[in-house]
């Protein structure tokens, strides 16, 4: 153990509350280890990026020159094969949950400063444990027993001195540093300025330019010079700068415990087994759910297998979770994703809630609204959960390819709607079709005299449009006569995959106008003819 065995230097200061930090390195990466149907393994490079920057990455790519603040393009160059992965704090806080709740079982009172790092008031389990490096042995034991491998902690006068030592005072193979009562100041004197991190005054680029380097220089200025300098920040400054924090850990309130987890043992294998061990703890979910004044709109269920396999998702409902939806989206996860071996586990957990009054019945019910949102519910709950689709408009250049169909009750996709939202040259501008086929309907386009439209390698037409006919075209009787063109726009180039010689592919549309004044939207392709829609 670093520091304990020092000589101690200056007065004591009882007045400073003594403070434990508990840091997990490189969280983010630890937490996409832990979470997902297929978690990525820890001794892959990856890399965790928030707006184009570097803000965690694991041990392999630091080896291969990866490090934090580094943009997307320098770090793939360093190394090629990195597994880039964006920034999720919502993943990063779930996936940390339960190792604060393992904390606070062992003692209450955790402040949680970031994902993957915790203060405590180190005098209660210091007393309750023999000691601050015994409290220190526990509280790092709880956290290794849920599976994290490399936690480390720090024991100082005041949070800020606690962290630098959990931070900056341990190793993997050393992962314990106690500051001395009083020594605060001479420990974090060699430290450099940058660990003040206050990106709003730019610290290390303006103590650079004066010549100071570290937080013992920072101090030797003085709280007089600082404070004139920085103003109220100046004398915070010095505080933190000299070992002088005095701000105490500020104990989060834990929130009610509002999931639901079933374990079998042993194991099982059927879906029914599984159902009908979930269907009271669904009923007690609710219910407290209900005590609260909330309902769940958003409901998230992780499966695990007696061999250590996840499948974890999101579901989502037109109204609200009651148990036997939540059994049914567990039925329907064993189906779709299930696992490679027998449950072990099931968790239920709240993803969203709502105040229970937003969703009370109405007095004369709704009508048409709610009689069809139970028959697609039941249907959906007899056929499964693709049973019933609802289409929603996605992203693509042709009008068939974006037409997705979501499972009723599911939000559209977050794939979806990114693909919605991006640029897509060569797409068709609004108003659409109103009709678009699923088979682009063969036709042909002819000139005055009866000889094919086509067009050439430049994009022009190789004569005006006349006729319009094909087999394709409806109209009972008169399918297979020709229909004279009034009106007719284009052509607009379509081209993909132009680098893919067997992918790549250009075509021409048109927009057409017949003399019965049904409008078309016409596709030119390899010299061919297709209606991909109509305007009706």
């Amino acid at each position: 153990m670093n520091g304990t065995d020092a000589r101690q230097v200056g007065a004591a200061a009882p007045s400073l509350p003594r403070s434990l930090v508990l840091w997990v390195p490189d969280w983010p990466i630890v937490a996409l280890t832990r979470e997902g149907d297929e978690p990525l393994e820890a001794s892959l490079p990856i890399a965790v990026f928030a707006k184009g920057m570097v803000v965690a990455c694991s041990a392999a790519a630091r080896d291969e020159g990866v490090r934090r603040g580094q943009r997307r393009r320098d770090a793939q160059a360093r190394c090629p094969h990195l597994e880039v992965v964006l920034d999720d704090p919502v993943r990063d806080h779930r996936a940390f949950a339960p190792l604060i709740a393992a904390v606070e079982e062992a003692a209450p009172g955790v402040q949680l400063i970031a994902p993957g790092l915790i203060a405590l008031q180190a005098k209660g389990p210091a007393r309750f444990y023999g000691g601050e490096a015994a409290a220190a042995t526990v509280l790092t034991g709880a956290v290794a027993g849920l599976g994290v491998a490399d936690v480390r902690v720090g024991v100082g006068d005041g949070t800020f001195t606690a962290e630098q030592a959990a931070r900056r005072g341990t190793r993997e193979t050393d992962p314990m540093r106690i500051v001395p009562a009083g020594r605060a100041g001479e420990f974090l004197a060699p430290l450099p300025v940058a660990v003040l991190d206050d990106d709003d005054l730019q610290l290390s680029s303006l103590f650079g330019r004066l010549g100071v380097q570290t937080l013992g220089q920072v101090a030797a200025l003085g709280p007089d010079r600082l404070s004139e300098r920085f103003g109220t920040r100046g004398a915070r400054l010095y505080a933190l700068a000299s070992g002088r924090d005095p701000r105490p850990v500020e104990a989060r309130t834990p929130p009610p415990e509002l999931h639901r987890e079933v374990a079998f043992e042993p194991p099982v294998v059927l879906a029914d087994q599984v159902a009908f061990g979930l269907r009271v703890p669904a009923e007690e979910f609710t219910a407290r759910l209900g005590e609260r004044g909330l309902v769940c709109t958003e409901l998230r269920v992780v499966l695990t297998g007696e061999r250590g396999d996840h499948s974890a998702r999101v579901w989502l409902h037109p109204g609200v979770f009651d148990a036997a939806a939540i059994v049914d989206r567990v039925r329907w996860q064993l189906a779709e994703q299930g696992l490679r071996s027998a449950v072990a586990s099931v968790r239920i957990e709240p993803e969203g809630v709502d105040a229970a009054a937003h969703h009370t019945a109405r007095l004369f019910g709704s009508g048409p609204e709610e009689r069809v949102h139970h028959a697609l519910s039941r249907v959906q709950a007899m056929l499964g959960h693709q049973g019933v689709l609802t289409p929603e408009i996605g992203g693509g250049r042709w009008l068939a390819e974006r037409q997705q169909l979501v499972p009723w009750g599911d939000a559209v996709g977050a794939a979806v709607r990114a693909a919605a939202t991006l640029p897509w040259p060569g797409s068709l501008p609004g108003p659409l079709p109103a009709t678009v086929f699923a088979e682009p309907l063969p036709v042909a386009v002819l000139d005055d005299d009866g000889d094919m439209v086509a067009v050439d390698a430049r994009g022009d037409v190789t004569a005006e449009p006349v006729w319009l006919t094909g087999i394709g075209v409806p109209g009972s009787s008169a399918t297979r006569r020709r229909r004279g063109i009034r009106q007719w726009a284009g052509p607009w180039p379509v081209i993909e995959r132009g680098w893919d010689a067997e992918r790549a592919r250009r075509a021409h549309r048109f927009q057409v106008v017949d003399e019965a004044e049904s409008a078309w939207l016409l596709v030119c392709e390899d010299g061919s003819w297709r209606a991909e829609g109509v305007y009706d």
